[in-house]
């Protein structure tokens, strides 16, 4: 029969029986691991229960506001957002700056710092200031109505630009292979810029001069970024739509999502709301309503790269419409599956996604942003990026082509005020995505 356990705890000493049996040395031995013997453990504490997670955000239709903290961003935020625009106006980066940011459909920040001319007495900026947004018209105006022309099957990609524009290939041959997603992504072969605004006006006489000049690589071989590839985008829509892009696109775009702010052409009277942009003695001097780029100018103020005027909040709407997964309200204007399909990039060792860009060191993004993050700068001072896993927008807005001359601090700033929004996030790791670079200040994109 088996002995019985002893039990926990319980003290092991023999029985007298038993003593005189035991060979020598071994009672002592007993005796000694009797008195050391581990004392009773103390009952675990009993272990709080933890807080109770924070109610889960209502999805919202519209953008609502909201402190960081109710989106996990640091409760600080605001203030070293605040304390990056003073600075920068100190600096004479520009002399207004207005920053946007949302998260997970809130509007945490929307702050205006300066004005909107260095002139005494100019207006203070601020989220309904409207700027020259410059290459933002490319991503907020063309590549969107392109995204809808595409999805109503008037729009393919992949067929050539010559099929939509015969002129584009009639005096160059090379040009007959060129296809619309490679002017979409750059990689079409046309020459990175030329002062086309000294002779010629209109979009016909554009049509005819790009055209006509060189091819300055193979397309699709490489990736220059190139204002032509999307002059040609717009003549495409606008042959397409039998309207012009600046009429598409508040038709079909701008007035459906409530975007009232948004316009090519901003009527005189709005200019006590718009920033100054630069001083152009050619044009007769301080540039205020006015598109800032002179072959915008010249194609009379309406182009697929640049002409588009916007502010920081129907800047925010739009974000907040492609984080949507392409509805804002009561609107639904694209597909969650084209939006991916288009900000993704395109191309091995290349950031270029379909019109949009993505980010590449050093990038405007930051060295936070998550691989999917997809955005676009415009030459102005101005830059929009949008993180979808992270569901947050980032928006800049300066004038920083204004009179106290072309900056460079801008770059500095876009990167800053992202690093600032991405690093402040709670309820995510922070991980440098970027690779490592040897330029910190500067950015991929063109400024």
């Amino acid at each position: 029969m088996r002995s019985p356990v002893p039990a926990p705890n319980s003290t092991l000493v023999p029985s007298a029986v038993h003593s005189r049996t035991l060979p020598l040395g071994t009672l002592s031995m007993l005796a000694l691991a009797t008195a050391c013997r581990v004392a009773p453990l103390p009952a675990p504490t009993p272990t709080p229960a933890p807080a109770p997670a924070p109610a889960p955000l209502q999805p919202t239709a519209t953008l609502v506001a909201a402190t960081p903290a109710q989106v996990a961003l640091s409760a600080t935020l605001p203030a070293t957002l605040d304390s990056l625009a003073r600075q920068a106006v100190a600096d004479s980066v520009a002399p207004g700056v207005v920053i946007a940011v949302g998260r997970y459909g809130r509007l945490v920040y929307m702050h205006g710092e300066g004005h909107g001319d260095w002139a005494r007495g100019s207006e203070p900026v601020d989220g309904t200031t409207l700027y020259d947004i410059a290459s933002l018209t490319k991503v907020l105006a063309t590549t969107t109505a392109a995204m809808l022309l595409e999805e109503a099957g008037l729009l393919h990609i992949d067929s050539t630009v010559a099929h939509y524009l015969p002129e584009f290939a009639a005096v160059d041959s090379a040009k007959r292979g060129i296809t619309v997603r490679m002017l979409l992504t750059h990689s079409g072969g046309l020459e990175a810029f030329a002062a086309l605004y000294t002779d010629y006006r209109g979009r016909q006489q554009y049509l005819e001069q790009i055209a006509a000049r060189p091819l300055t690589y193979q397309p699709g071989t490489s990736m220059i970024y190139s204002d032509w590839d999307f002059i040609l985008m717009q003549l495409i829509i606008e042959r397409i739509t039998g309207q012009t892009l600046d009429a598409f696109t508040a038709e079909r775009v701008f007035r459906p999502l409530g975007m009232n702010d948004t316009y090519f052409l901003p009527e005189v009277s709005l200019r006590p709301r718009i920033a100054a942009t630069a001083v152009d003695t050619a044009r007769g001097g301080l540039l205020w309503g006015v598109v800032h780029d002179e072959n915008a100018y010249a194609m009379g103020g309406v182009a697929g790269h640049a002409g588009l005027f916007s502010s920081a909040r129907d800047l925010s709407t739009f974000a907040q419409f492609l984080l949507n997964g392409g509805y804002y309200g009561h609107t639904r204007l694209l597909t969650p599956q084209t939006i991916a399909r288009w900000t993704a990039p395109q191309f091995p060792g290349s950031s270029r996604a379909l019109g949009w860009d993505t980010p590449s060191p050093p990038s405007s993004a930051g060295r936070y942003a998550s691989p999917r993050t997809f955005g676009h700068t415009g030459f102005t001072g101005t830059s929009i990026w949008v993180d979808p896993v992270r569901e947050l927008f980032i928006i800049v807005l300066t004038n920083r082509v204004n009179s106290h001359g072309t900056t460079a601090g801008h770059a500095l700033l876009r990167r800053e005020v992202a690093e600032a929004v991405e690093s402040a996030v709670l309820d995510a790791p922070v991980i440098v995505w970027e690779a490592p670079t040897s330029s910190p200040s500067g950015e991929h994109s063109p400024p």
